[in-house]
């Protein structure tokens, strides 16, 4: 089994117990900061990989460093450690995320502009793009990219819709040459 069907099965179960306990967003909020964690100090995958320490020994730490977390999400680290699929946490965190975005009726969006987007201008964004692609609202990224000249492009999964000057000055180059 590939690692993102065992991640993906880890997030569903994850999700369908936030889901029943209405904790959707508590549970992402702590996944968020368990990825923050690993990505900010990956030897702590390293520690929690290590065969010098029981199990036992290292669902105590988990627990330990954990204590804010929900009880679902501490249950679920404390299960990959005993696993041995704490590696998973990040791919576990990102299908889950997907999960609830789709269960909320969200969807991530990344938007490249010459400029940074202010808050009004990001509300509209995400309500008229939401609307495209059958959602009830965008969370937006913003990305400064001077090389649009002008306009703004938006990535929503693999949906690009391209409204920068610079792809409009592409498209009447190639009409204009053949």
């Amino acid at each position: 089994m590939s690692n993102s069907a065992v991640a993906k099965r880890y997030a569903q179960a994850l999700f369908e117990l936030a889901q029943q306990k209405n904790i959707l967003a508590e549970v992402g909020a702590d996944l968020n900061e368990l990825t923050k964690i690993v990505k900010e100090s990956p030897d702590f995958l390293t520690l929690l990989n290590a065969p010098k320490f029981s199990i036992g020994r290292k669902k105590q730490m988990v627990a330990e460093i954990f204590a804010g977390a929900t009880p679902e999400v501490l249950h679920t680290v404390q299960l990959l450690v005993e696993k041995k699929r704490v590696n998973e946490v990040k791919l576990i965190a990102n299908a889950y995320a997907e999960l609830a975005a789709k269960a909320q009726g969200t969807a991530d969006a990344t938007v490249f502009s010459t400029r940074a987007l202010s808050a009004e201008e990001s509300a509209n964004i995400s309500t008229t793009f939401a609307k495209l692609v059958g959602k009830q609202s965008l969370n937006i990224t913003n990305e400064i990219d001077p090389s649009l000249l002008g306009g703004i492009r938006v990535q929503i999964g693999n949906h690009i819709y391209d409204s920068s000057v610079a792809n409009k000055l592409e498209r009447l180059k190639r009409e204009l040459i053949g």
